[in-house]
């Protein structure tokens, strides 16, 4: 079975692509925005950033990671539109840019303690060899 892959207008969102031309009922929009949840890295940094701005090296000893790691993973986070960054001084300080991101994590942890027996279950969600999730 050959499966054709999804393209978003001129193949790739940021050739050109303006927010007006994204509909936000568009099951690959949708699924575009999780995506940049899909990482535990991205997550630790955005669960630290609910506490509040915090410098791009007390994220890094944070979640200890090699910087650079720590550096893609937030540059992911800010051209999402998930975290802002602004410099103070030699510093670079992100912070958590809506609201509804903080309730979007909350969300996810309220499901996931209410449903842990489906979600170990689950092959997609559910480390191999089932795993611990707590």
């Amino acid at each position: 079975m050959h499966e054709e892959a999804i393209r978003w207008p001129n193949d790739r969102p940021e050739a050109g692509t303006r927010a007006s031309e994204l509909d936000p009922d568009d099951p690959e929009v949708v699924a575009r925005f999780f995506h940049g949840l899909s990482d535990a890295t991205r997550i630790q940094i955005l669960q630290f950033l609910l506490d509040g701005p915090r410098t791009a090296g007390e994220i890094v000893r944070q979640v200890d990671r090699q910087q650079a790691s720590v550096s893609s993973h937030l540059g992911c986070l800010r051209f999402c539109g998930f975290v802002h960054a602004r410099r103070d001084g030699r510093n670079v300080v992100y912070e958590i840019v809506d609201n509804r991101i903080r309730e979007i994590l909350r969300m996810g942890r309220r499901h996931i303690a209410e449903n842990l027996d489906q979600i170990v279950a689950c092959r997609v969600i559910a480390p191999a060899g089932g795993g611990d999730l707590g």
